[in-house]
């Protein structure tokens, strides 16, 4: 073993489910993915590598380390360094022993085919290839130019305790049920020269699920995004693994251009050198061919938000219109985005008798087989409301009908959190109700729909919590309905969104903030004419239409 790396936890007591987890975690990566990978970050052999540091943080089998060697002992050739110089030019880890058995075995072969000494090839390999836990090395590597590979796909839960603490501690972005990839991008990036440059292939999932959360504020605050490569159908590893994979390249400098690119089954050796030629050129924005479509976008998706996923050209466009226009939610517009009422305990506060208590207790609630023509159909169902119009809960001694009805379902409503936490106040729906939202004017949004689908309550209803809602100050609400019912407005969503079963979208609150709209002030009479009517008509064709116009698209790329 080198002397460069300490780790925190010894090695030889390696736990079996440890080392287990890191087996079934391990996938051979096919060679020409790493040449592509190599080249997408700029790790070429007409650059002086020895000069450079580059860092192989889980190396297993060799398959990353082999073309890194071939590179560096190449470059040492043509700068004509003697291969001593390149002693400290690349650091691989590894968990297992026999896998750094065979990855020196491999290093060493390769260097004494090629014509190097035998004392200068053992020094070297004994210096490039170490057994350690990359990512818990005492202290971050510093000056390091380039990380790449694959790292390990394991489960937290299938870490033992004590050194899960230990990963947690050391990498703070692995967080939740996270996998400990997110740990590997952590420290290879803070590992990083300004100017040096990650490159991985690895699931994406970090990149929407909310374990990727610190990882994505991480990126987005410190680091350029500048490329994801999307291969989920890509024949890419040695096994069919079902690891929705990605080559990721991050820099560290400011963010600058990046590039969104999708990929088909199809996505092979030759393709991968079409796309590297395109990727590098940097003239043409968008391409598209039978395997792969890229877009070159102004820059990423800020903030640890979830990214968006979509066609490379959609993404296009979305970034696009975030830097045109505002959000939906605006403070300047009055312009609000809410849930309908929780109230913990539905099947008592939900009636459709008017008589049950008395009529001032009874709220009309819109539900969501109230919207499902695209008319606002009140179909007859009440809130049981406990609250004055001040936000108060109503003396039930005032309301004897009310009080009685609330006795008959007391265990019921005793029995729920929010009336064991405050026992005094056992009959209260978990929100408040809002009186003064029933009378406006709104639009209601389904919770899970196919497509978008907004519909107006003139100002009859309270909705309920599988009702999402839009209130404005500004906006005539059908020539919002119009926009929102486009499929411009419903691409955000889309690329947002919860996808379910059957392509069922969520439409929820976070994701309805996503959308970017114009100023209500700046779209002509005609084109707000033009959504009003199609949003009349239900005709998302024609709303469409009119919502490119809006936004100043001459079409929606798919």
């Amino acid at each position: 073993m080198g002397t460069r790396g300490l780790f925190d936890l010894e090695l030889l007591d390696l736990p079996d489910t440890l080392s287990d987890a890191v087996e079934h975690g391990e996938v051979f990566t096919r060679r020409w993915v790493v040449e592509l990978l190599l080249d997408l970050v700029g790790y070429t052999p007409d650059k002086d590598l020895a000069a450079s540091v580059i860092v192989e943080p889980a190396c297993g089998g060799g398959a990353f380390l082999g073309p890194i060697v071939e590179r560096l002992v190449r470059s040492c050739r043509m700068y004509d360094r003697p291969l001593l110089d390149a002693v400290g030019a690349v650091e691989a880890f590894d968990l297992l022993d026999r896998n750094v058995k065979l990855s020196r075995e491999i290093v060493a072969a390769q260097l004494t085919s090629d014509g190097w000494e035998a004392e200068h090839v053992e020094a070297v390999v004994g210096a490039w290839v170490n057994q350690g836990d990359y990512l818990l090395r005492r202290g971050v590597a510093e000056n390091v130019d380039f990380v790449v590979g694959n790292p390990p796909y394991i489960r937290l839960e299938d870490v033992p305790d004590s050194r899960m603490g230990a990963y947690r501690q050391a990498c703070p972005t692995m967080g939740g049920r996270a996998d400990i990839y997110v740990g590997f991008y952590e420290r290879a990036l803070r590992s990083l020269n300004p100017g040096g440059r990650l490159g991985f292939i690895c699931a994406d999932r970090w990149m929407r699920n909310q374990y990727g959360r610190l990882l994505r504020e991480l990126v987005t605050s410190r680091f350029s995004m500048d490329l994801v490569l999307t291969m989920h159908d890509v024949d890419a590893f040695g096994e069919q693994v079902a690891a929705y994979p990605a080559i990721t390249v991050i820099s560290n400098r400011k963010q600058g251009v990046a590039v969104a690119a999708d990929t088909t089954k199809s996505f092979g050796a030759g393709s991968a050198e079409e796309f590297r030629s395109w990727m590098l050129d940097e003239t043409e924005q968008l391409v598209a061919t039978s395997s792969y479509h890229a877009a070159r976008l102004p820059h990423w998706f800020p903030g640890d938000d979830s990214w968006p996923a979509a066609s490379p050209a959609r993404l296009a466009m979305l970034e696009d219109l975030a830097d045109r226009f505002g959000l939906l939610e605006d403070k300047t517009t009055g312009t609000k985005v809410g849930i309908g009422i929780a109230t913990g305990a539905d099947k008592v506060f939900l009636t459709s008798d008017p008589q049950l208590v008395e009529p001032d207790r009874l709220l009309p609630m819109a539900m969501v087989r109230d919207t499902k023509t695209g008319e606002f159909t009140w179909g007859g169902t009440y809130l049981v409301n406990p609250w004055t119009p001040e936000g108060q809960l109503v003396d039930l001694s005032t309301h004897p009908r009310l009080a009685a009805y609330f006795k008959k379902h007391d265990l019921s409503l005793r029995g729920r959190y929010v009336a064991v936490k405050q026992p005094s106040r056992w009959y209260k729906t978990i929100d408040k109700v809002d009186h003064t939202l029933t009378s406006r004017p709104k639009l209601l949004f389904p919770d899970m729909k196919v497509n978008i689908h907004p519909v107006l309550d003139d100002g009859t209803a309270y909705p309920h919590h599988n009702l999402y809602f839009i209130v404005s100050d500004t906006w005539d609400l059908r020539v919002l309905g119009g926009l929102l019912l486009s499929r411009v407005a419903e691409a955000f969503v889309s690329a947002h969104a919860v996808k379910m079963r059957g392509g069922t979208l969520r439409f929820q609150a976070q994701y309805l903030r996503k959308i970017r709209v114009p100023d209500p002030a700046l779209i002509t009479v005609d084109d707000r004419a033009a959504l009003a009517d199609a949003f009349e008509r239900r005709d998302a064709e024609a709303a469409t239409v009119a919502a490119l116009r809006a936004y100043g698209l001459s079409e929606l790329p798919d």
